[in-house]
């Protein structure tokens, strides 16, 4: 496998540390509002990557940190009167939902930054013991001039280089471009050596990848926002603390953006992917993101999401049709078929997502093909397919059955409609009435009652249900 190391600014051939075992760090959010679809390219591009690795046998651990303490965690604290606590419990809250919503995997191992404290202060010893950092009245600070390396990873020369994006020109430090490893913090801090004050932003993801995948990991992903100065500054402190190298393979997807511009909180052009979610299901939004290449930037619009909805509408129709078919018991081993091999070596080469969900568009064509040519062999080779490549890329293929209350809220609209049904049916609700009513269609369509049949079929047009008749029953879905 071969991935683009924006280290290098170079595609190489991906080589673990340690044979069958991956490391794997991702910057997780900082809790302090709604997540958005910039989130949502994120984890779901990284949560693909995870479960490629996965696929080609690897051993991976995944480590995702959970930032809770931060300037914009207290600052919202401070608007409703409450706590960091309250506020960053809140958020985390909303934030794992919503990956649980878009099928993004849990991590291995997702740290909170206050549980890592002691380690960051540990960190943080080191440096100042080796020259690397100094203490300015309770603050401490990074000596960045004193790394020769610095700018290697955003190819900055030092000289056009201002202070980190969350630090302010302070002084107290020594040169501007100097950054917060502690900040002095009456108020809301927790007890240092130097002071009562809070960890910087960088130093957090040093400590907790340290802590937990060790001093050099293999790779390390997240935003290209974060390469200058978060990532830039990671490599800084954890290589003058460790005195080794940080990182292998740095990973970075690019920016979602609305007009041209990068999609974020502080232009206030964001949108939140529970938003979204209530027009669009969490596989249209993973084939709207992974149909763009990770690196690249991907432009927001209605247009290009409901292209998506109408891709995965192909995709699942096919595969349900096929698993209807062929069945899922039985399905033969599929991993030396061209289909395999054509998706692997799309992925193989800087995971092209574009290329790997051709492969899945072919295979629901020769799906659809296959079922109406009757011909059960093929039909259980591309079941299988799809099967396959769709978990691999993250996608829930079989659809979710609609929810009692949901059901009983489409049906309620139409009952009246109905006036085959007894006052007795009307009394049953949700999927037993929903089983009364096909009962009443199959027996009039059996009595060639086409008045009761066509009104039922019609009824459900209007609330988009469709219903399939095959040879063992009558099934029902959503359009």
């Amino acid at each position: 496998m071969k991935l683009h190391n924006t280290f290098s600014n170079s595609i190489e051939e991906f080589k673990p540390i340690n044979e069958n075992k991956v490391s794997m760090y991702v910057c997780g959010p900082t809790v302090y509002d709604y997540p958005h679809l910039g989130h949502a390219r994120c984890y779901i591009t990284w949560d693909m990557l995870y479960r490629y690795l996965k696929f080609l046998g690897y051993d991976v651990t995944y480590c995702r940190n959970i930032t809770d303490v931060d300037d914009k965690i207290l600052k919202k604290a401070r608007e409703e009167n409450t706590t960091a606590e309250v506020i960053s419990r809140r958020y985390y809250d909303i934030f794992a939902d919503s990956m649980k919503k878009l099928n993004v995997l849990k991590p291995d191992i997702e740290p909170f930054a206050t549980k890592t404290l002691g380690e960051m202060i540990s960190i943080i010893k080191d440096l100042i013991k080796n020259g690397y950092a100094y203490e300015a009245e309770g603050d401490v600070y990074f000596r960045v001039k004193k790394f020769k390396d610095y700018g290697m990873l955003s190819k900055q020369p030092i000289e056009d280089l201002v202070a980190g994006a969350r630090v302010e020109a302070s002084s107290i430090k020594e040169d501007v471009l100097d950054f917060a490893l502690w900040k002095k913090d009456e108020e809301f801090g927790y007890p240092s050596p130097w002071s009562k004050g809070r960890p910087g932003w960088h130093i957090e993801c040093s400590a907790m990848s340290r802590k937990h995948l060790g001093k050099t990991i293999d790779i390390h992903a997240g935003g290209a926002d974060l390469i200058f100065p978060h990532h830039e500054n990671e490599i800084a402190q954890s290589e003058c603390a460790n005195g080794c190298k940080f990182v292998n393979y740095w990973l970075h997807n690019g920016f979602v953006t609305i007009n041209k511009e990068k999609m974020s909180k502080s232009l206030k052009n964001f949108v939140t992917i529970g938003n979204l979610l209530e027009s669009y299901d969490s596989n249209t939004l993973r084939l709207f993101i992974l149909t763009n290449h990770y690196r690249m930037p991907v432009e927001f619009c209605d247009s290009a999401l409901d292209g998506a909805k109408a891709g995965w509408k192909r995709i699942q129709t096919a595969a349900n049709e096929v698993i209807r078919f062929a069945g899922k018991d039985n399905l033969p081993d599929v991993s030396d078929t061209e289909e395999l091999k054509l998706f692997k070596e799309a992925m193989d080469n800087d995971l092209n997502t574009s290329k790997a969900l051709a492969v899945i568009f072919d295979s629901a064509t020769n799906a659809n093909k296959a079922v109406a040519e009757k011909n059960i062999e093929n039909a259980k080779k591309y079941a299988a397919i799809l099967l396959k490549l769709t978990d691999v890329m993250g996608f829930n293929i079989e659809k979710e059955k609609m929810s009692e209350d949901e059901l009983q809220v489409k049906l309620a609209s139409i009952i009246n409609d109905m006036d085959f049904l007894t006052e007795e049916d009307k009394t049953l609700t949700g999927y037993a009435l929903m089983d009364k009513i096909i009962e009443y269609r199959n027996t009039a369509r059996k009595e060639k009652n086409w008045t009761i049949a066509d009104k039922v079929r019609n009824s459900f047009d209007s609330i988009s249900i469709v219903l399939k008749d095959t040879k063992d029953a009558t099934i029902w879905e959503e359009k």
